[in-house]
């Protein structure tokens, strides 16, 4: 699939893109530390069907660029929400239904949760809710919970930076195989989704991300106010499918009371057997079914 571009508000953005040009929009978003391929056999199960689907590299992956060397390179969840927005304004979608896991699935809540007006329904991995409470991010977890971040608290140390740089694939392949246990991808697979992490940003935008969550450092002041919204935790009032994998080794499936309060509208939870932390590469008709079904509940035309 060739790949299009497009400027959007900071950034040069990369996209894949299939399914009829007046077909209901999907953007499917991928998460760290892997890239659009992960959507490649969701992408043509929902074109199948009728669906328009953007599948953009995020910023600081594959062949995203930013406009300007001025701008700083953040990782922070604020700027992936903002590149969302603008992606979706510069294409003149006005609404679509967003799907995405880890990194992409923070995208996606944030602009559900701050412009709901744009989303006609939610796909969302993980524990569903991934907007960060910055504010509480150093409460202590339990210790199996702590021990599953240990490369959040690497990337706060040059120790960390030193070891992205000094072999970034060993470090990313070493995540696939943790995080998704059940999933036996072959080299050409990952070595296809490593391109993107060659990209010159990368390794910035990847510690400033883990960095800013944990308030250890600053943001770029250009999203502040959207920060700021985001720091009061705002409900998600769009309708919305939560998938979790059995095997996700850094989110496995939970659904805490308070997350689940954070859902007003249709709600429904789905957990997927032997699948990991990239469901749509590693379940595509399952994901690719969330999608449908979501866009079903708001009565799309598919």
């Amino acid at each position: 699939m060739d790949l299009k571009y497009i400027e959007a508000g900071v950034l040069e953005i990369a996209y894949f893109e299939a399914g009829p040009r007046d077909g209901p929009a999907v953007i499917l978003l991928h998460g760290f530390p892997y890239d659009a391929h992960s959507y490649l056999d969701v992408i043509a199960r929902l074109a199948e069907k009728g669906m328009r689907c953007i599948a953009p590299f995020l910023r600081g992956y594959g062949a995203t660029r930013f406009l300007s060397d001025d701008t700083p390179r953040s990782g922070q969840q604020a700027a992936l929400g903002a590149d969302l927005l603008a992606l979706m304004d510069a294409l003149s979608i006005e609404q679509a239904t967003l799907a995405g896991f880890d990194w992409g699935g923070r995208a996606a809540c944030i602009v559900a949760a701050l412009w709901p007006e744009r989303v006609t329904g939610l796909v969302s991995c993980g524990v569903g809710y991934n907007i960060q409470d910055i504010a509480r991010a150093n409460d202590p977890a339990p210790a199996e919970e702590e021990a599953r971040y240990w490369y959040i608290y690497l990337f706060h140390t040059e120790r960390g930076r030193a070891s992205l740089s000094h072999d970034r694939h060993g470090f990313c392949k070493f995540i696939w195989r943790l995080w998704s246990t059940s999933w036996d991808f072959d080299d050409a697979t990952y070595a296809r989704s490593a391109q993107a992490f060659e990209s010159p940003d990368f390794i910035d935008i990847v510690l400033h991300s883990y960095q800013h969550r944990f308030g250890g450092i600053p943001g770029d002041p250009a999203v502040a106010d959207i920060e700021g919204q985001l720091a009061q935790q705002p409900s998600i009032t769009v309708p919305t499918i939560v998938v979790q994998g059995t095997d996700d080794g850094v989110d496995p499936p939970s659904e805490p009371a308070s997350i689940r309060a954070k859902f007003t509208s249709t709600y429904e939870r789905r957990v997927l057997q032997n699948v990991g932390h990239n469901p749509p590469q590693e379940a595509p008709d399952a994901f690719a079914d969330a999608v449908l079904s979501v866009a079903g509940w708001t009565d799309q035309k598919l």
